[in-house]
């Protein structure tokens, strides 16, 4: 049962590597609320050039806070907890359905060759990450 579960986590790491997907940790409001609190407690010391320069320091504070928050999907699939990966597992086999594979290689080939699963699995995966790990995700352009 084991290298099913790996097969299926290293299937969602290729389905979202192809449509780069990635994922931003709920929190990133912190780097917003930085740069804009800083802004408009430069405002209030030094007018119009105090909002600039708050703007620029709580712009880099905001990023300094949200540094590592944005990841690639595959490598937040891979770092899943191994209670994780089974609850996803779970899911993504519902969609699977009586599919059978002998190796990755074969999943790989049957869910990429139906363009209706790759999107049932994808939006599955999808579901998981955004509902579970309360992450954002979106598309690398």
């Amino acid at each position: 049962m084991g290298h099913r579960i790996d097969d299926v986590m290293k299937l969602c790491c290729e389905l979202s590597a192809n449509q780069q997907i990635q994922t931003t940790v709920k929190g990133s409001g912190k780097g917003a609320a930085a740069a804009g609190g800083l802004a408009f407690a430069g405002g209030l010391v030094g007018g119009p050039l105090g909002i600039a320069v708050g703007g620029a320091v709580g712009g880099l504070l905001g990023c300094w806070l949200t540094s590592g928050q944005f990841k690639p999907l595959p490598q937040i699939i891979m770092e899943l907890s191994p209670q994780q990966q089974q609850k996803l597992y779970g899911s993504l086999v519902a969609v699977l359905g009586d599919i059978q594979w002998t190796d990755l290689a074969q999943l790989t080939a049957l869910v990429m060759g139906n363009a209706t699963l790759k999107q049932q699995l994808t939006a599955t995966l999808l579901g998981y990450i955004s509902k579970e790990l309360q992450a954002d995700v979106h598309y690398v352009d």
